[in-house]
């Protein structure tokens, strides 16, 4: 009959085989993945020194489990290929504490009369295999990550770096140089110490350059709003010469024709002193500056512009109404000549009386524009009369 234990011992040594073939190809993989080979040649510091120094040991652990592995297997297959199966020491070889992890030596003090000098720490083969496969774990779960964050990471800081460069070279300012040594730190820190780097600083980074563009863009569209608004105040000011030369002609032609205070004075103020004054902030690059008085200076522009313009109106508007008097006055005596009334002795003194309010300097247009209505209104009263009869 089969021994049991033999039986047991023949199973674990073909899953021990089977799991030390596996365990030569995927530490020869680990061995040649880029990430460690990196973390190898790399100064490493922080968290990641930390980390890498343990996946080191664990690696070393490997390389020595498998070893003692391959040689553990080795005997017992001596063992079970002899003549004359040694059972006891086959099994005890694969099922038992067969393989010494460490030997220390126990203080002279610490001893009993007939304590040991050394003590072992032995494991049988599965234990160690158990332990290896987290040792494993350790190292490729170390690897793993700092790969990750490097491949992830590296790119965005890169592409980080290029935009940082760009804005750089558009202007500078304190947002930018919060980026760059933001940036600078980060990479570092990246580059060394890859578990320790955080995608947050990454995002800060982007989000300063960002915001410097956007002030950037900023300060490029109100320098050109400006810049439209200094074209529109020259074009401004223009208006104001040719409607203040409007203005001091109609004042002109009303002068000495009407009295004093019916017409509308012309004062005269000269918006281009201001308005040098804004453009030379403009060619400082003042531009911050540059917005108040500009708006200060437009508004009041326009409100001078306004003025002269109603005082041009009101003035051109006094000769415009007596012409239309006088207009008047000769329809109306045209009207009593065809009606034989040209001499008529109630009609006659009020068109002279019209006439010479109309045509005296200056002509107070109220009491003109009373004397024309009085006439009309006699020579429409004795037509009507006339008619009647």
């Amino acid at each position: 009959m089969t021994d049991p234990a033999l039986t047991r011992a023949d199973i674990e040594l073909e899953r021990l085989e089977s799991a030390v073939a596996a365990m030569a190809a995927n530490l020869v993989e680990l061995d040649e993945n880029p990430d460690r080979k990196e973390l190898g040649a790399t100064r490493l510091t922080g968290q990641t020194a930390i980390a890498w120094a343990d996946a080191e040991d664990a690696l070393a652990q490997l390389w020595q489990g498998h070893r003692r592995l391959g040689e553990l297997i080795a005997e017992a297959r001596a063992l079970r290929g002899a003549r004359r199966v040694d059972a006891a020491a086959f099994t005890r070889l694969i099922l038992g504490g067969s393989i010494t992890l460490s030997t220390s030596t126990v203080p002279l003090a610490q001893r009993g009369l007939t304590g040991a000098g050394q003590v072992s720490t032995v494991c049988s083969p599965g234990d160690l295999l158990a332990a290896m496969e987290s040792a494993f774990a350790t190292a490729v779960d170390v690897v793993s990550q700092a790969g990750d964050r490097w491949r992830r990471l590296l790119p965005g800081a890169a592409d980080a770096a290029a935009a940082l460069a760009h804005a750089r070279a558009l202007g500078s300012g304190p947002l930018l140089d919060d980026a760059n040594r933001l940036l600078g730190t980060f990479t570092g820190t990246l580059a060394s110490d890859p578990l320790s780097a955080d995608p947050a600083i990454l995002a800060r980074v982007r989000d300063l350059i960002t915001r410097a563009d956007a002030e950037r863009t900023s300060a490029t569209e109100l320098r050109a709003w400006l810049e439209q608004r200094l074209r529109d105040a020259r074009t401004l000011t223009a208006e104001i010469g040719t409607a203040l030369r409007a203005a001091d002609a109609a004042r002109h032609l009303a002068a000495g024709r009407f009295p004093e205070p019916k017409i509308a004075a012309v004062r005269v103020t000269d918006p281009q002193t201001e308005l040098a004054a804004i453009e030379a902030l403009a060619a400082a690059g003042q531009w911050a500056l540059i917005a108040p008085r500009l708006a200060q200076w437009n508004r009041q522009a326009n409100e001078r512009l306004a003025a002269l313009r109603a005082a041009a109106a009101h003035n051109t508007g006094l000769l415009a109404e007596r012409g239309e008097l006088r207009g008047r006055l000769d329809g109306y005596r045209a009207k009593a000549l065809r009606r034989g009334l040209g001499e008529d002795a109630v009609l006659t003194p009020l068109a002279e009386a019209a006439r010479a309010a109309l045509y005296e300097a200056p002509c107070d247009l109220t009491v003109a524009r009373a004397a024309v209505g009085a006439y009309q209104e006699a020579l429409s009263t004795t037509i009507a009369a006339r008619d009647a009869r």
